[in-house]
């Protein structure tokens, strides 16, 4: 229960953040997407079904607050925490290349997705245009974030840990 609270004010947080303070330090119209680096990050370290479901949850609030088509963003970032969660074998603490290049990945895979669903469809195939001024951008402010933010969560995440093992130990 405290894991799923703490999910939720981390979402919450980053949620908030990536709306109103970021939205107003943005460049050129571009934001970085915090909630890619939260499912991200909770897929490869607590595996696919956490990163389902914390990337359906990312996805619900954009598409609950950003409009648009109903479940969209809630489809795509739960592909993405599950996706990302197949790296979990891979995942240890103290490396920090493996993350940068998973949140990297989904980022890309994100913003083309976004692309492809909603603009290729519609006969726009400006895919140049987009990648050097929307995903380009968006995925170097992305990681600059991800340096100061995916410390903070891991850390979060190993305390989490640390208080289940000191708990499933009790009953033991």
């Amino acid at each position: 229960m405290r894991r799923k609270i703490t999910i939720f004010i981390i979402v919450t947080i980053c949620f908030l953040l990536q709306v109103t303070l970021f939205q107003t330090l943005s460049f050129a119209s571009i934001s970085p997407n915090l909630l890619i680096i939260v499912v991200s990050a909770f897929g490869f370290m607590r595996g696919k079904k956490e990163g389902l479901f914390v990337g359906f949850f990312c996805g619900l609030l954009l598409d609950i607050f950003g409009g648009g088509l109903p479940g969209f963003y809630a489809m795509i970032y739960m592909y993405i925490g599950y996706l990302n969660g197949f790296f979990r074998k891979l995942f240890y603490p103290e490396d920090l290349k493996l993350p940068l290049l998973l949140i990297a990945g989904s980022s890309l895979g994100c913003n083309f997705c976004i692309y492809v669903l909603l603009f290729l469809f519609r006969s726009r195939f400006q895919i140049q245009y987009y990648f050097m001024h929307i995903m380009l951008p968006e995925l170097v402010y992305t990681m600059v974030v991800t340096i100061l933010l995916y410390p903070l969560i891991l850390k979060i995440n190993e305390r989490l840990e640390l208080i289940e093992k000191r708990s499933a130990g009790k009953f033991v």
